[in-house]
């Protein structure tokens, strides 16, 4: 494989936050890239909120992150 050839992986996660869709992102994409190398792109696929009460009281977010495969 050459230099300039790449592979990539994608999984989905899910981010949940008593703030916003938006933390709730931010927080899976921190979370992961304690545990991923060279994550590349995020994709929203889908957002949710848990209600109670008449309430939000937890966003939902769906990512699809691609990450560099590296085959070591």
């Amino acid at each position: 494989m050459d230099e300039t050839t790449h592979n990539y992986k994608i999984i989905e996660v899910v981010g949940t936050s008593a703030e916003s869709w938006e933390d709730a992102a931010k927080q899976v994409i921190s979370e992961a890239g304690e545990h991923l190398k060279d994550l590349r792109i995020a994709e929203v696929i889908a957002q949710d909120a848990k209600i109670e009460g008449g309430q939000i009281v937890t966003y939902r977010t769906k990512l699809k992150l691609s990450f560099r495969y590296h085959d070591e």
